[in-house]
């Protein structure tokens, strides 16, 4: 019988097949850029936090200029990706505690980056997988809803399926992985009317063998 770390492995080979491009789908150009687009992308589609960060990061140049927005004026310029009060809130907060505790660059550690506002787990993660090349797992929606589905965790907790996803997918591909995760979550795993007669891991799916 297969075990869970060599379906993983299995599940990675044939994904990275059909999606070799599988990376973040954030558009940044900076470290804080792509901190301040994964705080966005919270309840949000990342086609919606790209529309909206392109000219959001033109006007706000650097993590001064986040950290002396207005806070009515930058809620006003984000406010297409939803829970905007606590976004733009937060988003200048961060702003200001990296000018004040980190000498004004991005922190490179995840106890360090969760002590920003706004920033979890998920957050810290992506910052530090797509900009510091830290192995580190991407929990969202995609990747909760298809580790379930496949039978790589039983848990519905973020961090407990941060946890069970690290323990069975070597710590090289954990970054890899999850976002193989959310392109196939995104192409073939829908929430709702999955396209299990197109998906190319269906033998391996605990959901597809029993429904």
């Amino acid at each position: 019988m297969i075990t869970k770390q060599e379906k993983a492995i299995e599940i990675y080979k044939r994904l990275i097949r059909d999606y070799p491009e599988a990376k973040c789908s954030l558009d940044y150009d900076k470290p804080f850029q792509l901190l301040v687009a994964t705080q966005l992308s919270a309840q949000c589609t990342d086609v919606r936090v790209n529309i909206v960060t392109k000219p959001l990061f033109k006007k706000y140049k650097s993590i001064k200029a986040f950290a002396n927005a207005d806070l009515n004026e930058l809620e006003q310029d984000i406010k297409s990706t939803g829970f905007y009060h606590n976004k733009a809130k937060n988003i200048i907060g961060t702003a200001i505690m990296i000018l004040e505790r980190y000498n004004g660059e991005v922190p490179p550690k995840l106890e360090e980056l969760v002590t920003l506002p706004g920033v979890g787990r998920k957050t810290a993660n992506v910052v530090l997988g797509d900009i510091f090349h830290v192995p580190s797992v991407i929990v969202d929606t995609h990747t909760k809803r298809l580790s379930n589905r496949i039978g790589l965790s039983k848990n519905q907790d973020p961090t407990k399926i941060e946890f069970d996803i690290m323990r069975v997918v070597p710590k090289d591909m954990w970054t890899i992985f999850s976002h193989l995760l959310v392109f196939h979550g995104r192409n073939i795993c829908y929430a709702r009317n999955p396209q299990c007669s197109l998906c190319v891991i269906n033998d391996l799916c605990k959901f597809y063998r029993t429904n």
